[in-house]
This record gives C-alpha cells, sequence and structure tokens, in this order.
C-alpha cells in the first residue's frame, strides 16, 4: 500500500506502520516493524483483552465490585469508575462521568492480579501474548501505559480482535459497543467530547470531533491512541464503499511524543490509507 508510506513525511525520527485486513492478510507496511516501541496508552486495549479472557475463565465477573466503592470490572474497562485520571482519587460517582482513568486500568490489573493469583504482567503474557506470538510484547509496570511492543506484534493482535480466537465473537462485541451511552467527557488532546463513547478498553469513534482517526473513518471505529505517538484503529466497515469488505485495522508507532504534529499528521493518513483500501478492496 503506498498509503502507508506516508509516515515517512512525519516529523519523527522513526515510524513503522501497517494495516491488516479483516481476514488476518497484511494489506502493507513500512518502516522497522520488528522494533519495540513503548506504547503508553495503546498498552490498555491489550490489558483489556487480558481482562476479558480473565471474565470467560470465570474468574472475575464483568460486574462484580472491582475499584471505588459502588464500581465494578466493566465501569474500570469503560472509564466509568469515578477515579481520577492518574491517581487513586475518586472524583465522581460511578457510571455518572466518563473519567479517563490510567488510575483505573491500575485497579483493573490489582483486581484481576488478585482473583488469578497471578501477576497482571504475567497473565497478559499467558493470556494474550503467548497464544498470539507477541514474543517481542512486554508489560513492565503498569496495565495503563507500561507495555512495550512492536508493528509485527500488535498487527497480530489488530487481527485477533478482527477475527477473534482467544475470546468469543460475543464478548468482542460488546468490548466494541457503547457502554453507559451519552456520557460527557474529556478525550485526552482533543478536548471536551458530547458524548464521549467508549467500550470495554477500545475508544469508539462514533461521531467525535475533533478526533485522531479520519473524516472518512466510520462510526463504528474503535481503539486508542497513545501519548507515546502510538495508535491502534479498527474499522469495522474499512474497504466496503456500498459494498462487500471485512473491515481493516491499522498500527502506527513512532519514537515522538504525541503533540500538534500527529494532530495535523494522522488524519490525512488514516483518510489515505481507508481510500486505497476501498479502491483495492
Amino acid at each position: 500500500m503506498r498509503s502507508v508510506a506516508m509516515i515517512e513525511k512525519w516529523p519523527v525520527e522513526t515510524a513503522a506502520a501497517a494495516v491488516v485486513r479483516g481476514d488476518g492478510t497484511v494489506a502493507g507496511a513500512h518502516g522497522p516493524t520488528d522494533r519495540r516501541f513503548p506504547l503508553a496508552s495503546v498498552t490498555k486495549p491489550l490489558a483489556a483483552y487480558a481482562v476479558l479472557v480473565a471474565y470467560e475463565e470465570g474468574a472475575v465477573e464483568l460486574d462484580e465490585p472491582a475499584g471505588p466503592e459502588g464500581s465494578t470490572v466493566r465501569h474500570l474497562l469503560a472509564h466509568t469508575s469515578g477515579l481520577a485520571f492518574d491517581e487513586h482519587r475518586v472524583m465522581a460517582a460511578p457510571g455518572t462521568r466518563r473519567i479517563y482513568s490510567n488510575a483505573g486500568f491500575e485497579a483493573l490489573g490489582d483486581h484481576v492480579a488478585k482473583a488469578t493469583d497471578i501477576p497482571f504482567p504475567e497473565y497478559l503474557r499467558q493470556a494474550v501474548l503467548e497464544p498470539l506470538g507477541m514474543k517481542d510484547t512486554t508489560l513492565d509496570g503498569s496495565p495503563a501505559k507500561d507495555g512495550v511492543s512492536t508493528v509485527d506484534d500488535l498487527v497480530r493482535f489488530a487481527a485477533e480482535v478482527q477475527a477473534p480466537r482467544l475470546l468469543d465473537p460475543r464478548t468482542v462485541l460488546e468490548a466494541m459497543s457503547v457502554v453507559h451511552p451519552g456520557l460527557t467527557g474529556i478525550l485526552p488532546g482533543y478536548g471536551h467530547q458530547r458524548p464521549n463513547d467508549w467500550g470495554l478498553g477500545f475508544e469508539i469513534r462514533d461521531g467525535k470531533s475533533p478526533h485522531w482517526t479520519g473524516s472518512s473513518s466510520s462510526p463504528r471505529t474503535f481503539g486508542h491512541f497513545g501519548q507515546s505517538g502510538t495508535f491502534l484503529w479498527i474499522d469495522p466497515d474499512a474497504g466496503r464503499a456500498g459494498g462487500s469488505g471485512t473491515g481493516a485495522a491499522c498500527v502506527a508507532l513512532t519514537d515522538r511524543a504525541f503533540g500538534p504534529w500527529a494532530i495535523e499528521a494522522w488524519p490525512p493518513f488514516t483518510d489515505a490509507v481507508l481510500a486505497e483500501l476501498t479502491a483495492t478492496r
């Protein structure tokens, strides 16, 4: 795909990107796809997937208490527990506000570790990374932000989310569906969103504006971006253009922190990728 090579024009020292179709085939890749980059918050979808494996294994329930009083595993995954951004301080009653929270994901990791008697980084490795062959991905710290991975490994993860083998497809469908519809909140880097929709560990595009995906991204697009200049999106409608299509995902990792450069560069890149997928389907 020629569109993937647009990363060459980004004002970063190193970048790598790839597009993977819904059937798991790689449509295109560019840059050092085997290089390890800090993921920052792109760690969260990986952590959420491990939590959902724990749910399907019966180790936890989505609606069992976890985090602050009145909160559940579901609240924590959907950033509606009421916990503050980066500290274990309650700012709202559970289910009433969308407060993006690293602390919430750290509470999730602690909860799963206690339920399984396995440290969360090890549980993530056993439940998700090892089965998918993500040999170059590690979590050395917070399940909110301390993952390190490669484009090659995240392509494997994106293929899994689009055609689940580790989870029941119905669970993944729930993860990409809005939890507590209508809640407003701040999307980091993009300001207040009405509504600020989120699924179980995945941000949902819907009609948000401004946004880090493209103007042609479907409302069903879901994923995450990270403050280390990284993103992963999955668009179930990519390549359809009024016809059949399997959807697609895109991963991009860089060595420059998120900032105005990313706000300017990412949407046209995504639009070019989607246009090429539609033209070549």
